[in-house]
């Protein structure tokens, strides 16, 4: 039996997710990052796991993110596979799999996912992201359409585009939350989410444009759609003085923060992989201070992002790979350097600073922007922690939220200018001028805030002493029974004895001259099973021990 303390929002959400009856099989809860949306879930399926046992899957957005799924469920007693493929069916020492929407909508993926996964359990992570393409909400739909039921998550609520969400209950147009804990309710609640402050900072930009005219303005002159993109393209250029000014802004922020908070990090959110090493350079450089860099593109971004999280290193450099679901407390400081103006993804950018961490008497984060009229609208909309609704989009309509401004100055993408107008398009200069600074109060309202001055205090949890929070959760053997391990999750061990294995059978290639294949082949004889990825952690200690054996016996027999 495992007891948990759940937040008063999970608790509540928790018992009408369990109070669903008969075919109601979908259910959507919406919450602030920050909030526990994984607490949460990971309650819900121990409860549908312990009432009859079921498989459990998990759709994430990320890669990273399927190893912090992985070892959130260990910690709840659940194992979950985040390395699966379609190549074998799910092992029987876990309770189910971690994969990611992407994957889910590659080639034979969605049906091999419906046969494993009828009368499931599923977990959406982030169900916007079923939007992303129509291919990936018709793979969503087809794979999962057959699980017993559906919890579906999301921080942002909202999209961008025409595409519908696959498992969302639309109601006269309009799609709604099952349960929905906004940023304003966590900020209420005390102990759950951080205030943010918003320094926003003008300047003076001059620019060459695609047709061969130079430009100068400031972020509160008016300009049409194709010279607001160049105007922040400008800003955001190591070329001028603009970012390197904001940055020793965030940087001498983050210093002064962690004189009394030392583990205190900060995040730059660049534009692309180049503009990101350079951004790195410059703080390494300019401040003597190291910076490390994750893009997409490095198989090893997910190691350094948890590496990164785990360390008292002082700043990363990102391209997206932190923008949504990654769980680093310890992020105080942030310098928004991305073209993209989009809200869904300034939302979840803002989201990496708001953890709370509890035994901190100053929880301020600061996240720096440039005073560009789209972000600042978009750093207000938090602040007033404004109610958001899915609406079910046709052909031709346009998104609209409550309070929300036209979203025709949307960040132009630099591969819709071409080559050529990229090429034309030069920084003559940027220059960093004034600076405005508005918060989020306790309250939920956005006031003006300047350094030096003591925030309001926030208030302390109420719940902590709680006895109607509290779950108990029945524990839930896997199909190969019971494992007393060292404390890792399954993932964990299998991930160092897939290692070992790998490392064994390069020695035995070139002790038998036989080509991969073939060796790896053997050892799976060996160990009992066909395929690696679903084998068990015992399948893969014997496949280890056994091939040990084996290649000691040739050894010998060459003496």
């Amino acid at each position: 039996m495992t007891a948990l303390r759940l937040r008063p929002w999970q608790r509540a959400a928790f018992d009408k997710f369990t109070a669903l009856e008969g075919d109601n099989a979908n259910f959507l809860a919406v919450a602030t990052p920050g909030a526990g949306k994984t607490t949460f879930a990971l309650a819900c399926a121990r409860w549908a796991l312990a009432a009859e046992r079921r498989r459990l899957v998990v759709v994430a957005p990320t890669s990273h993110l399927k190893v912090q799924w992985s070892l959130a469920a260990h910690r709840l007693g659940l194992e979950l596979d985040p390395q699966w493929t379609t190549a074998g069916g799910i092992a029987k020492d876990v309770h189910g799999i971690v994969t990611t929407f992407q994957q889910v909508a590659t080639g034979n993926t969605a049906n091999v996912l419906k046969g494993l996964c009828h009368d499931s359990f599923v977990i959406l992570d982030e169900l916007h992201h079923a939007g992303d393409e129509k291919a990936w909400g018709d793979a969503v739909r087809l794979a999962f359409s057959t699980a017993h039921r559906r919890l579906c998550l999301s921080g942002t609520p909202f999209r961008s585009d025409t595409a519908a969400i696959p498992f969302v209950r639309y109601d006269d147009g309009q799609a709604f939350a099952d349960y929905e804990y906004g940023y304003g309710d966590a900020l209420r609640d005390g102990g759950v989410v951080r205030p943010v402050y918003f320094p926003r900072v003008d300047g003076n930009m001059e620019w060459s444009a695609p047709d061969g005219s130079v430009l100068s303005a400031s972020f509160q002159d008016e300009l049409n759609r194709d010279q607001v993109g160049h105007r922040l393209r400008a800003a955001l250029s190591l070329e001028g003085e603009w970012l390197p000014h904001v940055l020793e802004q965030g940087h001498e922020r983050l210093m002064h923060i962690r004189e009394s908070h030392p583990q205190a990090g900060g995040l730059v959110i660049a534009m692309d992989q180049e503009h990101a090493a350079a951004i790195a350079r410059l703080i390494r450089t300019r401040f003597a201070t190291p910076a490390d860099v994750v893009v997409s593109d490095d198989p090893g971004a997910s190691k350094k992002i948890t590496a990164f999280a785990d360390s008292d290193a002082p700043w990363l450099v990102a391209v997206r790979m932190v923008s949504e679901g990654v769980d680093i407390p310890r992020l105080r400081v942030g310098v928004y350097a991305s073209t993209v103006s989009t809200e869904l993804f300034f939302r979840q950018a803002v989201g990496r600073f708001v953890r709370w961490q509890a035994g901190r008497t100053s929880q301020q984060a600061f996240v720096y922007l440039p005073d560009d009229p789209r972000l600042r609208t978009h750093a207000f909309q938090i602040m007033e922690s404004r109610r958001h609704v899915l609406r079910r989009f046709e052909a031709g309509d346009e998104l609209t939220c409550i309070d929300e401004q036209d979203g025709a100055f949307d960040e132009i993408p630099a591969e819709a200018l071409g080559p050529e107008q990229l090429s034309l398009f030069s920084v003559l200069s940027a220059v960093a001028t004034g600076m405005q600074i508005h918060a989020i109060s306790p309250t939920g309202v956005a006031v003006p805030f300047e350094f030096g001055v003591d925030e309001p205090d926030l208030p302390e949890p109420t719940f902590d002493d709680d006895p109607s929070l509290d779950l108990d959760l029945a524990d839930i053997p896997t199909d190969a029974g019971w494992r007393h391990d060292d404390g890792r999750s399954v993932f964990e061990i299998k991930d160092e004895l897939r290692e070992k294995n790998a490392e064994l059978a390069k020695r035995l290639v070139d002790t038998t001259g036989w080509g991969h294949a073939r060796v790896n082949g053997e050892m799976n004889r060996l160990g009992g099973f066909i395929a690696v990825s679903n084998a068990t952690t015992d399948q893969l200690e014997r496949r280890l021990r056994k091939s040990e054996e084996w290649l000691i016996q040739l050894r010998k027999r060459r003496t």
